[in-house]
């Protein structure tokens, strides 16, 4: 059986989104399909509909996401039909050498479904990161599925599927922030909301938002920063390692992803501190550090690979958080929206005027 179902697709390169009719097969053996409830609008996806990830048009865009399991493949005991679900798009293998190691928030094999969707004319669709969630239903590899409580909000609880989770992960997984540590992030968008909001769930004792937009300065004090820089006023560096008493933050997060932003997180950090890359840079991007200096500051330099998380691990913790109250995923929410809307949302998320827009089916 196939099921027609409406859908969020980019044809082109740079051209705008489209809402069409595509087909949904049902799932063979390891997959699932879900009934989608809600699915943010990240920058993954407008860096898919750029052609900033891959050349492979027609895109099936959308990857942040909940929804509830309507059926299940041959195999498939993970979850079962009725179940609520978060969106994964690192489903580990459970066999490689990262996987072996202990370390399958590294695993170097992640699955997809290997059944297609398709336009109606019968051209295979690629779906953003594995999932395709700008739609109706879509069809995925069981274990991207990881079943939280049902108590939670759809459109918060689907947040976790990248950007908050990213940010949350890459300061705590990633950087390790803990109680007593300080922590700058620079780029208070999404991610590094999550980032300013997980290290203060941690016990940072000093949170020092960055960023060039003053709207987005206010956001983050709402978010738990202690403290916020204006970097197209001040240098950045200098007023961080002014609020650390001269040496800089423990850990400093860039959440933006440019060379400028990435030297300004290592220079800003203390002696042994360490730097977190999670903000996704564009191909054409490089960057030049004096090997000395680099030798010199000693410390870590990490990137952070959707916040070094483990979602049958991670998911359920931070749902628990929100249901106690004490990570407001719903903060994150500015506007809910159709699926007609998302081309709106992509103009004002590159504008800044959101931190995220949220489809709800």
């Amino acid at each position: 059986m196939t099921h027609e179902v409406r859908a969020v697709v980019a044809r082109q390169k740079g051209a705008p989104v489209s809402v069409e009719t595509i087909l949904v097969p049902n799932p063979g053996p390891g997959e699932a399909l879900v009934r989608m409830q809600a699915c943010g609008v990240c920058h993954t996806d407008l860096h898919y509909r750029e052609g900033g990830i891959n050349d492979e048009f027609p895109f099936l865009l959308g990857h942040e996401a909940a929804g509830v399991v309507e059926s299940v493949g041959e195999g498939v005991t993970e979850v079962a039909p009725g179940d609520f679900v978060v969106l994964n798009w690192r489903a580990v293998c459970g066999t490689c050498r990262a996987c072996s190691k202990g370390k399958p928030w590294y695993c170097f094999a992640t699955h997809n479904a290997g059944r297609p969707m398709t336009l109606a004319d019968g051209t295979p669709l690629s779906p953003a990161l594995g999932i395709g969630a700008f739609a109706e239903k879509t069809l995925v590899a069981a274990g991207q599925c990881t079943k939280v409580d049902p108590a939670a909000s759809p459109a918060a609880a689907g947040l976790l599927g990248c950007g908050v989770m990213a940010g949350f992960g890459a300061a705590v997984n990633t950087g390790g922030v803990g109680r007593g540590d300080s922590i700058a992030v620079i780029g208070c968008g999404g991610v590094g909301m999550a980032a300013i909001a997980g290290a203060k769930v941690a016990g940072a004792s000093r949170i020092i938002a960055v960023d060039v937009d003053e709207r987005k300065l206010k956001w983050a004090e709402q978010f738990g920063a202690t403290d916020t820089v204006d970097s197209s006023r001040t240098d950045a560096v200098e007023a961080i390692r002014t609020l650390t008493g001269g040496f800089g933050a423990d850990v400093v997060v860039d959440a933006v992803g440019r060379p400028e932003t990435f030297k300004q997180a290592f220079y800003a950090r203390d002696l042994a501190g360490t730097a977190v890359l999670v903000g996704v840079p564009t191909p054409e991007l490089a960057l030049d550090l004096p090997l000395l200096d680099v030798f010199g500051r000693g410390g870590a330099l990490k990137s952070s690979w959707y916040g070094d998380c483990l979602p049958a691990r991670d998911f359920p913790a931070l749902i628990d958080l929100y249901l106690q109250g004490r990570f407001d995923l719903g903060d994150f929410i500015t506007e809910t929206i159709s699926l007609d809307d998302v081309e709106a949302a992509f103009a004002k998320m590159h504008h800044g005027e959101v931190l995220r827009s949220v489809v709800v089916l």
